[in-house]
């Protein structure tokens, strides 16, 4: 009778723990998706590999180890940024490593998305909330741009070279629809409370946040100094590929094409850069290039920062993974 009662009880059933197997195949195919993806955008790809590397042995090696080198300082830079955009004190080893990894996802989400995925899932391994993770992408990415754009400003200014620009500039009625999606999107998240909730609480903590971070000034000089570097450190990187290739231009003439054709190509959200480097061949050929040296520059630029670190990040992101960091 006790054996009855104790069926009839209405006492909660404690779940049995799950099993440490349970999650492996999905933690395996995690790790694995990296390294398919790297592998199957190089078989897909073998006509560039081909071109660029043929064209990279013919270059002269100093060049090309500067360039190499001074993409290395894009990724310490971008880890830099993501300190400054959180009030957090990250490891710097682990965020630096997660920023390596951060390059090889790009190659499959449009417009920095996979960058961005990553160093999220990275905040929220290291505890920092996902509001607040998600509010220091968009204090990453305000800053990104806003240096950014100072700095082509600048280069406005200095320089008169933007005349050549002219014929490159859309015309009007081609902003038109651009300008109606992006109406259409602010109104609909007003207007819809589904839609207006979630970005009225990003936004407040994205503020929250942002006057946290601007009353250290570690924090400060760590987003904005590293902001208004990674651009010229980039369009450095594209000068020395191009002295490496024989492009003949100047380093503020490279600089200010990589900053224009950079701005006019990351408008179209396609993965890998493919828009990007479409706008730098041809602002490169409107300040005097040849076209074929132009696109043998974007070509060696992109081997030396995307395609040559693509294998290796894809394996710094399956161990990440592996070792639970993201």
């Amino acid at each position: 009778m006790s054996s009855l009662s104790s069926l009839r009880s209405d006492a909660p059933v404690r779940a049995l723990p799950a099993s440490p197997a349970a999650g492996r195949p999905l933690r395996l195919a995690l790790c694995l998706s990296p390294l398919i993806v790297a592998a199957v955008w190089g078989l897909t790809n073998q006509s560039l590999l081909y071109e660029g590397a043929g064209r990279l042995t013919r270059a002269e090696p100093a060049w090309l180890l500067a360039a190499g080198g001074l993409t290395c300082l894009t990724w310490v830079l971008a880890a830099v940024m993501r300190q400054g955009a959180v009030p957090d004190r990250l490891p710097p080893g682990l965020l630096l490593a997660s920023q390596f990894a951060a390059g090889a996802a790009n190659h499959v989400l449009p417009a920095g998305l996979g960058a961005h995925a990553v160093t999220v899932r990275f905040l929220r391994t290291r505890g920092v909330p996902l509001e607040r993770a998600t509010s220091s992408i968009a204090l990453y990415s305000v800053a990104k741009s806003g240096a950014k754009t100072v700095v082509l400003i600048g280069f406005l200014v200095s320089s008169s070279a933007w005349r050549r620009l002219g014929e490159l500039l859309p015309e009007g009625m081609v902003l038109v629809p651009v300008a109606a999606v992006l109406t259409l999107v602010g109104v609909a998240t007003a207007v819809v409370p589904p839609l207006r909730r979630p970005v009225t609480g990003l936004v407040r903590s994205a503020l929250t946040d942002a006057r946290t971070v601007h009353t250290r000034p570690s924090r400060v000089v760590a987003l904005w100094g590293g902001a208004t570097l990674l651009p010229l450190v980039q369009a450095s990187a594209l000068a020395c590929t191009g002295e490496a290739l024989g492009l003949g231009l100047s380093w503020g003439t490279v600089v200010f094409a990589f900053l224009a054709g950079g701005t006019a190509g990351g408008a179209v959200p396609v993965p890998g850069g493919v828009a990007v480097d479409a706008a730098l061949v041809v602002t490169l050929a409107a300040f005097g290039s040849p076209v074929a040296v132009a696109t043998a520059t974007v070509i060696g630029y992109r081997v030396i920062t995307d395609w040559v670190p693509l294998l290796p990040g894809a394996l710094v992101l399956s161990a990440m993974i592996r070792a639970k960091a993201l």
